[in-house]
C-alpha cells in the first residue's frame, strides 16, 4: 500500500535517503520569507541587504563592456579556485583588518556560505563536534546539522563569546577525552546578536583554541559595516595559521551575484579546492569578473560608507522605536555595526509561538530558537533593521509592542505560561493587539 499521499505505483522514495537528510530541515527564518514578503506586513525578519544606494546606472553598463569586451572570457568555465585577479583584489579587501594574505591562499565560493558548508565537509564526520557562539548564525547550524556533527553552544555577552565560557566547554570536553574539530564564530557585529568580540577577548579566545588544538573558522560578513567606520582586527590577523576565514560581497556589494570567499592554510586551501569542484566544478565566472570590474573601477570604499550611513539611520530608529514602545521587562543589544538586534522578551513569552499572533498583527521577525541547536531561545527573537525605511522600523516596532502587551496581559491574567499559552491558542485575550495604523510607505 503506498503511504498516504502518495500515488498508486509512485515508488516513495523517502525511505532510501541518507541517514544525513535526517538533520536537513527547513530553517524557520526561510519559512518566514512567503509571509513576511506580503506588502502589508513590516518585515523585521529577514537579513536582506538595502541595494537602493548602489549606482545601478553605472553597474548596467560595466555589465554591457564586460559581455562586449571579455564575453568569451566571462561566460566560459573558469578555475574551481576562482579568477586570479579577483583574488588578488580580494587580499586587498581583507587588508582593512589588518589581514596579510597571498592570493594563491584565497579560495572563490559561491557566496561564504558554500564555504562554510565545504569547510564543514572537509572536516567534519558524523558525530563529531564544533562549537559555536549561543546563539548563531542559522545558515552554520544548517550545515552543521547536514553533516551531522553535534553543535555545542558557548555562552556570549555584550561583548561578544565570553572567554570562561569557552573554556570550560574546551575542558568538558578534554575530560571526556574529546575534541572539538572547530570554533565557528561571527566576531564583528553578529549575527544574529548583534554584538562584537572585544578585542580584548580576541588574543586569549585565540589562544585557548590553540591551547587545545582547536581550529577556529571566522565568518565575517559585516566587518566593514561599523557604524563609525571602525574597523577591528580579524582573527586571521592575528592567527593565520589556525584560522580558517570567510568572506562575502553579499553585504559590502551585491548579494545576488553570491561571490564569497574562503582564506585558508594551503593544506585546507588544497582540499576546499578539490571540494569545491566536486560541488560546481567552478565559480561562475561572469559573476567573479563583474565583481573583479567593480572593485578596480567604482570607489568600492566610497560604497561601503554609503552602506554604513544606510543603516546607522536604520539602526537608529529600531533603537528609539525599541526605547518608545517596548513593554517593561524587554532587554536588547545596541549594534555598532551589521544588521541585527537581539531582543530578549519577559519570562514566559514564547517568541515562536507568538509569531503566528504577531503575523497577524502584521509584523514579523525571525524567532530564537531558529538560532540554537539545542531548543533555547524561546525568549529571544533576531530584529533585522537593513533593509525597511525607518517609518516602516517604527511602525513595525510599536505593532510587535502591541503584541507582546497582548501576551503579557494573558499571562497577568492566567497566572502560568501554560495556562496562559493556551487561552492565547484558543484565540482569547483579555485585551487584544491594537488595530494596525495604515503602513506608512
Amino acid at each position: 500500500m503506498p503511504k498516504p499521499g502518495a500515488a498508486a505505483g509512485v515508488p516513495d522514495l523517502a525511505d532510501r535517503f541518507a541517514r544525513r537528510t535526517d538533520g536537513m530541515t527547513a530553517s524557520e527564518i526561510r519559512a518566514l520569507f512567503a509571509v513576511a514578503s506580503r506588502p502589508e506586513v513590516v518585515s523585521l525578519a529577514g537579513g536582506m541587504p538595502n541595494l537602493a544606494a548602489l549606482p545601478l546606472d553605472d553597474l548596467a553598463a560595466e555589465v554591457a563592456k564586460l559581455i562586449a569586451q571579455d564575453g568569451q572570457v566571462a561566460l566560459q568555465y573558469g578555475s574551481a579556485q576562482g579568477v586570479p585577479l579577483l583574488r588578488e583584489q580580494i587580499t586587498e579587501v581583507m587588508a582593512a583588518e589588518g589581514i596579510r594574505a597571498h592570493a594563491e591562499d584565497v579560495v572563490v565560493t559561491v557566496g561564504s556560505q558554500m564555504a562554510l558548508d565545504l569547510v564543514t565537509r572537509i572536516f567534519c564526520d558524523p558525530g563529531d563536534i564544533v562549537l559555536a557562539e549561543g546563539p548563531s548564525y542559522v545558515g552554520a547550524l544548517g550545515s552543521f546539522a547536514a553533516y551531522q556533527a553535534q553543535v555545542l553552544h558557548v555562552a556570549m555577552d555584550d561583548d561578544g563569546i565570553v572567554p570562561a565560557a569557552l573554556a570550560e566547554a574546551l575542558n568538558r570536553l578534554a575530560e571526556a577525552g574529546r575534541r572539538a574539530k572547530f570554533l565557528y564564530t561571527v566576531p564583528n557585529f553578529h549575527n544574529p546578536a548583534g554584538v562584537t568580540l572585544a578585542v580584548a577577548r580576541r588574543a586569549e579566545v585565540l589562544e585557548l583554541c590553540r591551547r587545545h588544538d582547536v581550529l577556529v573558522v571566522e565568518d565575517n560578513p559585516y566587518g566593514l559595516l561599523g557604524f563609525d567606520g571602525q574597523t577591528y582586527p580579524a582573527l586571521r590577523s592575528t592567527d593565520p595559521d589556525n584560522v580558517i576565514y570567510l568572506g562575502s560581497f553579499s553585504k559590502t556589494f551585491a548579494s545576488g551575484l553570491r561571490v564569497g570567499w574562503a582564506l585558508a592554510p594551503p593544506s585546507v586551501r588544497d582540499k576546499l579546492v578539490l571540494a569545491a569542484e566536486s560541488a560546481t566544478l567552478c565559480p561562475p565566472t561572469f559573476n567573479q569578473m563583474m565583481v573583479s570590474r567593480y572593485l578596480a573601477g567604482h570607489d568600492w570604499r566610497g560604497q561601503v560608507k554609503s552602506f554604513r550611513e544606510v543603516y546607522r539611520e536604520r539602526r537608529d530608529a529600531m533603537l528609539s522605536a525599541l526605547g518608545t514602545y517596548l513593554p517593561a521587562g524587554c532587554r536588547w543589544t545596541h549594534p555598532d555595526g551589521g544588521f541585527y538586534v537581539w531582543l530578549t522578551v519577559p519570562e514566559g513569552v514564547d517568541t515562536k509561538a507568538m509569531l503566528p499572533r504577531a503575523v497577524r498583527a502584521r509584523v514579523a521577525y525571525a524567532s530564537g530558537t531558529g538560532f540554537y541547536a539545542d531548543g533555547l531561545g524561546s525568549r529571544q527573537l533576531r530584529l533585522s533593521y537593513c533593509y525597511p525605511t525607518p517609518e516602516r522600523i517604527t511602525e513595525g516596532v510599536r505593532r510587535l509592542a502591541d503584541v507582546l502587551n497582548a501576551e503579557l496581559d494573558v499571562l497577568h491574567t492566567f497566572g502560568t505560561p501554560d495556562r496562559a499559552a493556551a487561552r492565547l491558542a484558543a484565540g482569547g485575550a483579555r485585551r487584544g493587539p491594537q488595530s494596525p495604523s495604515p503602513d506608512t510607505t
